[in-house]
């Protein structure tokens, strides 16, 4: 398959307006695919130059693309600039280069792009450690491609494809395509927890409604309570357990292999090694087991979430950080066992085979519909340094990816919201040299972006501030004076004193006092607080 075809079929979903449209389309375009073709295609269509999985990253950066673009081109920055300001879209921004393009550099290579040839570059691309490799690289791609090609290559490597079509309409393309249900596809979503992976499976006709070991699965959520009188009248009887301040894990093992996996599906093995080499120990010969790492101090009591990131997205010097920030594995759920997989057991039943699993590395709890033991219970995880209390239907299956309340939490602190940053101002006085004033947004379902609901530069010492400022360079899309718009990637969580009425942004609405309280390393852009949301707690105020 030629990388022209897809080029082709993305700018028509750009311009399809209808949900089933867009289906249809792209199941007919996966029926034209190879075998080989449909797991890379549906990445690609995703904006994902890797599969989620991936323990590495593209590493290159809008000021890389610019670079690259402007060299193939031959064009001026200025011209670059220009078409940004009228589009607003890094795609359509190559595309309008390229059709204006001075010179075509000299290639030995003319043939078309294909598909897979695509994909295997960006592979090639995220191995290379030198930036000067990864530009050669691209600049490969770039040099053979049409205006077209070169849109949807930028979109990838900066994914943002912007064509309107979601991972949902992918799940509802796979079920057309390959003639299931659209829920048996979303359970069999849930299982794979990966859209693209989950199409490879069904174009090679094997069967994905397997829960098998270092294939992550989407995890299983809590609904916020009110308290625990709100968990008990729920419940009745429940199995509470300490919230734990710590990154969501999911610990794979099949016989001495070990792999871990970030709540995002991201692994995360080589920056915790402490944890496989526990895991490694188990009392099983294959597991899957549901959990959350911890960092501790030197008496083992639990640190704040802030510590745990110096060791969740750490690649090199692991040892070093590992002796500064040890960190600890707790687990609350076995998903699997020798064979067996355990979803649909009570979770009483599931939590009996972890404990004989596990032993002393599982989550502390009761089981009780004593409100007098459950207060009990909360004050004493929250003098323990954890955050509150999770709260689980004794009954209750594991249902990957679902949210309910089946599983219910409780944190007694004010409310928070997950944002996006989407913009960052450089300081003044001493803080002159980091991008400190930080644009808040959250996801507008209705409008398919993120709108801001604030500002902040409160909550992260100097030395975040300075990881930040390079974080967000590397994101940065424009510029306007002192303030840089960015890729929305990096996820705070956000603590404000209420939320206003608010003229000053689009919204309509914007947080008072905001303050970051802890980067989300372990949450993905896509899981950052909706706009309804905000509304939501904003009409709950009594102010709607």
């Amino acid at each position: 398959m030629e990388f022209r075809r897809m080029a082709e079929l993305c700018e028509r979903l750009e311009r399809a307006r209808g949900r089933k449209e867009k289906v249809r389309m792209v199941s007919s375009f996966l029926s034209s695919l190879s075998k080989e073709e449909v797991e890379p295609f549906c990445h690609l269509l995703l904006g994902r130059p890797l599969p989620p999985s991936s323990s590495l990253t593209l590493g290159v950066d809008w000021a890389t693309v610019r670079r690259v673009l402007l060299g193939v081109t031959g064009l001026p920055s200025s011209d670059l600039l220009r078409a940004f300001h009228s589009t607003g879209d890094l795609g359509e921004t190559a595309r309008l280069l390229f059709q204006r393009r001075r010179y075509f550099s000299p290639t030995l290579d003319s043939r078309p792009l294909g598909l897979r040839e695509v994909w295997d570059a960006l592979a090639r691309m995220a191995s290379e450690g030198e930036r000067e490799k990864k530009e050669r690289l691209l600049e490969g791609l770039l040099n053979r491609s049409s205006p077209e090609e070169a849109k949807l290559l930028v979109k990838v490597v900066i994914g943002e494809m912007r064509t309107g079509f979601k991972e949902g309409m992918l799940l509802s393309s796979l079920a057309l395509s390959f003639g299931m249900s659209e829920e048996e596809i979303r359970r069999a979503f849930a299982l794979s927890a990966d859209a693209g992976r989950l199409a490879g499976l069904l174009s090679e006709k094997r069967t994905p409604l397997q829960v098998i070991p270092f294939q992550p699965l989407e995890p299983m959520l809590a609904q916020p309570a009110g308290g625990v009188e709100e968990i008990l009248r729920e419940h009745g009887t429940t199995s509470l357990e300490v919230k734990l301040d710590g990154a969501r894990v999911q610990v794979h093992k099949k016989g001495g292999e070990v792999r871990i996996f970030s709540r995002g599906s991201k692994e995360v093995t080589g920056s915790l090694p402490e944890v496989a080499e526990e895991a490694r120990g188990l009392q099983a010969e294959e597991a899957i087991l549901d959990g959350e790492v911890v960092a501790v101090d030197e008496g083992g009591r639990p640190l704040p979430f802030q510590n745990l990131l110096r060791r969740f997205r750490r690649k090199r010097g692991v040892e070093e950080t590992r002796r500064r920030v040890p960190v600890k594995p707790w687990f609350f759920d076995l998903l699997y066992v020798d064979g067996r997989s355990l979803l649909n057991l009570p979770y009483s039943e599931r939590r009996e085979r972890l404990e004989e699993v596990c032993g002393e590395r599982t989550t502390e709890r009761i089981v009780t519909s004593s409100q007098e033991e459950a207060v009990e219970f909360l004050e004493k995880a929250r003098k323990g340094g954890h955050e509150g209390v999770v709260a689980k239907l004794p009954d209750s299956p594991y249902l990957p990816g679902a949210r309910g309340k089946l599983w219910l939490k409780f944190k007694p602190v004010p409310e928070t919201l997950d944002l996006a940053i989407v913009g960052a101002e450089w300081g003044y006085g001493r803080r002159a040299r980091y991008l400190s004033d930080y644009y808040l947004a959250a996801w507008d379902g209705e409008k398919g972006r993120f709108e801001v609901v604030g500002k902040t530069f409160k909550g992260l010492t100097d030395e975040e501030l300075a990881e930040m400022t390079e974080r967000l360079k590397a994101l940065e899309v424009s510029r306007e004076g002192r303030r840089i718009w960015v890729k929305p990637e990096v996820v705070v969580e956000v603590a404000y004193s209420e939320i206003q009425r608010s003229p000053k942004y689009p919204c309509g609405m914007a947080l008072r006092l905001a303050r970051i309280v802890r980067v989300r390393e372990d949450k993905r852009v896509q899981e950052a607080d909706t706009l309804a949301r905000v509304r939501e707690l904003f009409e709950r105020q009594g102010r709607g």
